[in-house]
């Protein structure tokens, strides 16, 4: 059974839904529901057992997002993440995990890391269809002019994780 846990961050409650482990989503948000919503039809869960922030089907993400909080910024690539989609978001969501904490790039060189420099707004859907926030850092992408754009949890939110990064 897919597990769920909300831990405290500086940025809100922070929820994980995992299979063994395996993240499917997460975000800055305590909505179960909300999250659960996120996964693909074909992976999301039918049931999702609360769980505490040590259970073991849990526990690798939350130590991520802890070390991750306490200036690890690498640490949440290092936990799977299953997600599906077509095979350029796919691919682009890989690409993603590669952008480096502190080196943040625009939709248009993302686009052009993911092999389709022409394709900036199939780049941003990526973004915008992210279920797994944070393990797939999403935030590390902004307009080409150098401003933040959107994010599903707010753009506080994603100031405050670029602010970490870019001091780390």
């Amino acid at each position: 059974m897919t597990a769920t846990t909300t831990l405290a961050t500086a940025d809100g409650p922070f929820t994980i839904l995992a299979d063994d482990g395996v993240v499917l989503a997460s975000g800055w948000t305590d909505d179960v529901a909300g999250l659960v919503a996120l996964v693909h039809p074909g992976l999301r869960p039918d049931d999702v057992e609360p769980v505490d922030t040590d259970d073991a089907r849990v526990a690798a993400p939350v130590a991520a997002v802890r070390a991750y909080y306490a200036g690890d910024h690498a640490a949440v690539g290092r936990v799977p993440v299953r997600q599906r989609s077509g095979e350029f978001r796919q691919h682009a969501w890989d690409v993603l995990r590669d952008v480096a904490p502190g080196d943040p790039v625009t939709y248009t060189e993302y686009a052009a890391r993911a092999g389709r420099p022409a394709a900036v707004r199939a780049a941003a859907g990526a973004c915008a269809q992210n279920a797994a926030a944070l393990f797939v850092p999403c935030h590390r992408v902004l307009r080409s002019d150098g401003t933040l754009g959107g994010f599903r949890y707010g753009l506080a939110v994603k100031e405050s994780l670029l602010a970490r990064e870019r001091t780390a």
